[in-house]
């Protein structure tokens, strides 16, 4: 009877043996099966932004490819914060309660950056942040933060480069009344704007190291905006009549402002008009004539690295296997000097 009861309990002792091993090995390869979809936010400063909304419809577009190409069905939700940081802050803050992989964020203000991280370093989402970078000391908080932008800099030295070359061809093509300086106005982004402040340094750096005699009429913020360009412009038409040669704007939209303005006032005589961005709408305005030069950033490879870097962190793969990142977290996008 004993040796009945030891071998009933040794079958048994097997048989759970046998249900923990296929339990485990079950949970196992749960674990080792990929995801079949991820699920991204992208949170834009401003949806209207010319060159956001460029961004934006290419986002749409590397989705649909990577889709084709893995299989892996990709939701995305777009949000337009309209420049308030509050409105921003809930939309990250109810993407994080929904479980979503990553985020991609075009910050309203990129001071106040901490806040989000801290949100998603809780909920433990990586974020990819685009166009507008947060500063260093926010981007370091953690190891799964990233940005992709245009270096500044670069931009602003292709734009002064366009001039430079121009005037060296030819000087009367830029010094317009040829009294030996060129006299001109500056269309500025917003003030807290990295890219802002940068690209204005450097562009007029570029010009007078490429020897370019420059007088500055004036400048305004036209907060990238097309219509508070245009009135600026305006403005400054009426008051230096005949004077300016040469409108440097920080970006296409509001050279296109400038542009709109000139054509309003009639003015018979040439102002050359130099952006950056390289949107549709400013190449169209090159291939008419009206802009001299713009820089453009490739749109798709913009996209391409923010939706790389986003898909890999939303599958738990390391981006810099994907794609090349420097000092581990930034993508500069190639650039290209426009002119006609």
């Amino acid at each position: 009877m004993k040796k009945r009861t030891w071998w009933i309990w040794g079958i048994l002792f097997l048989a759970a043996i046998g249900v923990w091993s296929w339990a485990k090995g079950s949970r196992d390869e749960g674990q080792d099966e990929k995801k079949d979809s991820i699920r991204l936010g992208i949170l834009l400063y401003r949806g209207d932004d010319t060159f956001i909304s460029n961004v934006r419809q290419a986002l749409e577009e590397q989705a649909k490819l990577y889709e084709q190409g893995t299989q892996i069905k990709v939701v995305l939700n777009i949000e337009d914060a309209k420049e308030s940081q509050n409105t921003q802050n809930s939309q990250v803050e109810r993407m994080l309660s929904l479980g979503y992989d990553a985020l991609c964020v075009n910050i309203v203000d990129r001071s106040m950056a901490s806040t989000m991280i801290d949100d998603a370093i809780r909920a433990d989402v990586p974020i990819v942040f685009f166009n507008r970078e947060p500063v260093e000391e926010d981007l370091n908080l953690w190891e799964k933060l990233y940005y992709v932008g245009a270096d500044a800099k670069e931009s602003a030295v292709l734009q002064g480069e366009i001039i430079v070359d121009r005037y060296k061809e030819d000087p009367s093509s830029i010094d317009l009344n040829g009294d030996g300086k060129v006299d001109y106005v500056l269309l500025e982004g917003e003030t807290s704007h990295q890219d802002s402040l940068i690209r204005t340094e450097w562009s007029i750096q570029t010009l007078k190291d490429g020897g370019v005699p420059l007088e500055k009429l004036t400048g305004g913020i036209a907060n990238w905006e097309r219509s508070q360009a245009s009135a600026l412009t305006e403005q400054w038409l009426e008051q230096f009549p005949g004077q300016i040669e040469l409108i440097i704007s920080n970006n296409d939209d509001m050279a296109l402002g400038a542009i709109d303005a000139i054509e309003r006032s009639k003015i018979m005589d040439k102002i050359n008009v130099v952006g950056i961005d390289g949107t549709p709408q400013g190449v169209q305005a090159l291939e008419r004539g009206m802009l001299l030069g713009t820089v453009q950033s490739d749109r798709t490879e913009y996209a391409n690295a923010i939706f790389t870097i986003a898909a890999a962190l939303a599958l738990d793969e390391d981006p810099k296997t994907k794609i090349t990142l420097e000092r581990g977290r930034y993508y500069w996008t190639t650039q290209e000097a426009l002119a006609r």
